[in-house]
């Protein structure tokens, strides 16, 4: 494949979770793979998906797509450099969290020297990082048991996040945390980079369908993203006299967390119009969001920008959220808007979620300005923004 002028275009390796597997940040692997695919001036996406139970990559066009890596295999860094020296892409691209690689300390940790590991073999290296380890309650993510141990993790990930900036780039979707970066480690080839709208989608129906009034809750469950409080607070609900509203429950567990979800759904058996969808394959996601009139966060805390949000701001639906600092900031610097709740209290939860379902112009207001922020920057022009990027370091490499 060639450029237009006649010069070959790029071929990229891009390291990620993706569908069907259901490992963290597959969709938005996904679709960063599915847009650089499209561009003209890339010849080829070389992808380095993860090896899961639900089956190979899935097939898109122009995409060699390579088995590379499994989740808490601490043989990662050697499986993947093999790859990329058998591909010889031109650069390398890694979509990463702090627990893409594993949820045990040595796999997870290893598994993040794997672009150090690249720059080592002189390969052009990038970054997407979505989480700091600074902004990681080790114990409530369910990383750590005792405080010891959790600041033994945090000097770790210190060390984690040295390696890590030993990339050509590293693209960040959060101020703050560029500005920290750069502050803490000195690092001044970190990069602020939109999050960018999954699909480029036309103006939705901000209003949910007739019948029951559906609350969502969408994500990786356990640790700290628990929903005991949410049944807690609809429970409340019903008391109150919302007999019209239903609560869907869709994703799967945590790894962290394994049967987790069996054993909320035993525990709220009693209740109709509580919902498990289980895992939503991609196709079936905007279907989720659309009967949705509302979407909440049931979190204790959180790792950083949450991409749930981002979806559920595409499809126009208002929010709940936990009332943690960090997070406030993080959302609201990105344009988003929400009820927010006392995390853990139930009653806070029951509150804020009958202010939007008892307000449609709060509540479609809302959703308007979500659907603005998420909508924002489509993720066709933040590749765009990325490949800017990586063509100015290949070509200070060729002039050295």
């Amino acid at each position: 494949m060639h450029d237009d002028d006649g010069s070959e275009g790029l071929r990229i390796g891009f390291v990620t979770a993706f569908p069907p597997g259901r490992n963290s940040l597959n969709e938005f692997g996904w679709h960063c793979v599915t847009n650089l695919a499209a561009k003209p001036e890339v010849a080829e996406i070389v992808l380095f998906a993860d090896q899961t139970d639900e089956g190979p990559p899935s097939p898109v066009s122009g995409v060699e797509a390579r088995t590379a890596w499994r989740f808490n295999s601490a043989l990662n860094p050697l499986r993947i450099a093999w790859h990329v020296g058998r591909s010889r892409p031109d650069v390398v691209m890694f979509n990463l969290q702090f627990a893409t690689f594993g949820d045990t300390k040595i796999a997870g940790g290893l598994g993040l020297l794997t672009p150090l590991v690249l720059r080592l073999m002189k390969v052009p290296t990038v970054v997407i990082l979505h989480n700091l380890v600074e902004n990681v309650d080790m114990q409530d993510a369910g990383f750590a048991r005792s405080s010891v141990m959790a600041r033994l993790l945090k000097g770790a990930g210190t060390a984690l996040t040295k390696a890590i900036l030993r990339a050509d780039y590293v693209a960040l979707t959060i101020p703050r945390y560029v500005e920290l970066l750069r502050s803490k480690y000195g690092s001044d080839n970190v990069l602020l980079a939109p999050h960018g709208a999954f699909d480029e989608i036309d103006e939705p129906t901000y209003e949910p369908p007739p019948g029951t009034r559906k609350v969502l809750a969408f994500g990786k469950w356990g640790t700290y993203k628990t929903v005991e409080i949410l049944i807690e607070a609809y429970r409340e609900l019903l008391e109150r006299g919302y007999d019209d509203v239903g609560i869907v429950i869709a994703g799967t567990d945590s790894p962290n967390s394994p049967g987790y979800l069996a054993g909320v759904q035993a525990d709220c058996a009693d209740l109709a119009d509580v919902t498990f969808p289980g895992y939503v394959a991609e196709n079936d996601v905007p279907r989720l969001f659309t009967e949705s009139a509302v979407t909440v966060f049931p979190y204790t805390s959180t790792t950083g920008s949450s991409g749930v949000l981002h979806q559920a701001g595409s499809f126009g639906r208002c929010a709940v959220l936990p009332s943690i600092g960090d997070f406030i900031e993080v959302i609201e610097e990105e344009g988003f808007v929400g009820e927010y709740f006392e995390p853990g209290d139930a009653g806070s939860l029951a509150d804020a979620l009958a202010k939007l379902l008892d307000d449609d112009r709060l509540r479609l207001e809302q959703g308007r300005r979500n659907f603005a922020a998420a909508s924002g920057i489509p993720m066709a022009e933040v590749m765009d923004w990325h490949l800017f990027h990586m063509q100015r370091i290949l070509d200070q490499r060729a002039r050295k």
